[in-house]
């Protein structure tokens, strides 16, 4: 009966742990079904156009690598170019993460760090937001979140079906983002230290697995960091992040409780929760207990943070939103430690905190994505343009979008600042070109010039006194998906 009793339990627990998925996954469906795009978005879209050989050719001169566009082409190539796709592609990615917690958290560390697990891969805040971008983060989450996870699974059990899963993360990992790569290294540097310091407990067969598997991952990854060297190089003669103190501290707090809200609360939240965590972690210590699985995750967590600080004094690399792929990571010890204090009434409060702010980062997110304003600007476009027209643009946020999703005209970016970036840009050939200056753009120019101009007009005031054109209409239109500002203005040749 005993028996019986455990078993009905244990299906009740099973079933809520799967509604929970399932009102997870509704959570982030609702604002999923728009055709929006941004700039990020819009390279990701444009580059899986092309050949696989084509994306890793114009790929090595982007900032990320390509692992995640390669598995965006198969989608690509399966549906055809459909941004609805592409997004529930990205969406699914966070629904595995949260599917991690009931087949893989609860069965290594209980029913309570899985679910808990769960809710939070699905109701952080930031959560929702990168769930639906057309980009690495949500796959990028789960492949770090499953290294780790083979990782312990590795040396708790040492047999070879592990240390091979763990393996093909890591590479997966490397191939996905640079944050990801600084995490499978410090992990892999660790995990090496521990084996060596360990070797009596390994089966000598398994020594030699694990030397293969590190050896592979190194050779896997050799064909690629010619390109992140000269990446990295790049960058550091000049990148576009900018450090602002103390609002780098800020962000790096309450970047998983944000989402689209503004700070105070977020903030307020994340800190209250940090020094709860703290407390525990000091109580168990001097409890003599053994926390170090709930440790180290965020050790790593902290120590990729504190790495790329100090790379920032020299190029800024350290962004809030990059720290998304690591977060699996800090989303495990909070469980961890959460679930070992096992106080009900602060779990509760957490978690409802947690809830209500995911609530209002929905219906931030709903208003946002749905407002009709976001596809009046290329409605326009495609309303005005006739085949003979061309349009040029100085800024690659509104002028991507537009190079995406405008696609029958020849168009121009007028590389003012004179970046190099023509080779990386190659993704959103061939109806996009770059040159350096106006004129080069406006020589190509057989019909009507179209500027999809910033808010400043800072394309259309280095034009606007040319007496070859005349000015024929200017149309403002403000989106509100990112923010974006276009101001379309229309250029004829004078006779």
């Amino acid at each position: 009966m005993e028996k019986k009793e455990l078993l009905k339990k244990d299906k009740k627990e099973n079933i809520l742990h799967i509604l929970l998925i399932v009102l997870g996954t509704i959570l982030l469906l609702i604002p999923a079904f728009h055709s929006n795009i941004w700039f990020d978005e819009s390279y990701s879209v444009a580059i899986v156009n092309h050949s696989f050989g084509e994306i890793w050719q114009i790929g090595s001169h982007d900032v990320h690598p390509i692992l995640y566009y390669w598995m965006l082409k198969v989608i690509n190539l399966i549906f055809g170019q459909n941004i609805m796709v592409y997004r529930i592609f990205s969406l699914i990615g966070i629904v595995v993460l949260g599917i991690l917690g009931l087949t893989h958290i609860k069965k290594d560390f209980g029913k309570q760090v899985g679910l808990l697990f769960t809710f939070f891969s699905f109701f952080l805040p930031v959560m929702l937001n990168y769930a639906l971008e057309i980009r690495m983060y949500s796959w990028t989450i789960v492949f770090v979140t499953l290294m780790a996870i083979y990782l312990y699974r590795f040396i708790k059990q040492k047999n070879l079906k592990n240390l091979i899963l763990f393996g093909v993360f890591s590479l997966a990992s490397c191939y996905m983002h640079y944050y990801a790569l600084l995490a499978a290294g410090i992990i892999n540097l660790g995990l090496i230290i521990y084996v060596i310091r360990n070797k009596d407990k390994f089966e000598k067969k398994i020594i030699r697995s694990f030397i293969i598997v590190e050896a592979a991952q190194v050779i896997l990854y050799l064909p690629w960091f010619v390109f992140f060297v000269a990446q990295a190089l790049r960058v550091g003669s000049g990148f576009w992040i900018t450090l602002e103190f103390p609002q780098i501290i800020y962000d790096i707090l309450d970047f998983q409780f944000k989402g689209s809200l503004s700070q105070g609360i977020p903030l307020a939240v994340s800190i209250l929760l940090y020094i709860y965590l703290l407390y525990i972690i000091i109580k168990n210590i001097r409890k003599k207990e053994d926390i170090k699985v709930g440790l180290i995750p965020v050790g790593i967590y902290i120590l990729i943070i504190i790495g790329v600080a100090l790379v920032s004094r020299i190029t800024p690399i350290l962004y809030a939103r990059y720290l998304f792929t690591i977060t699996g990571l800090l989303i495990f010890t909070i469980c961890y430690f959460l679930a070992k204090e096992n106080n009900k009434f602060i779990i509760g409060l957490i978690c409802g905190a947690v809830l209500i702010l995911s609530m209002y980062n929905l219906v931030e997110n709903v208003k946002t994505n749905y407002d009709e304003s976001n596809q009046a600007p290329i409605s326009y476009l495609k309303e005005n343009l006739q085949p003979d027209d061309i349009m040029i643009y100085s800024d690659m946020g509104n002028g991507g979008v537009a190079a995406t999703l405008v696609s029958e005209n020849k168009q121009y970016f007028v590389n003012l600042g004179n970046w190099s970036i023509e080779d990386a840009y190659k993704a959103y050939a061939p109806q996009m070109g770059v040159v350096s200056t106006i004129n080069q753009a406006l020589e190509k120019a057989t019909g009507r010039i179209f500027i999809v101009d910033t808010g400043d007009f800072t394309l259309y005031n280095q034009i606007k006194d040319d007496s070859r054109y005349r000015t024929v209409s200017i149309e403002k239109f403000e989106a509100k998906y990112h923010n974006y500002t276009y101001n379309m203005v229309i250029l004829e040749k004078n006779d």
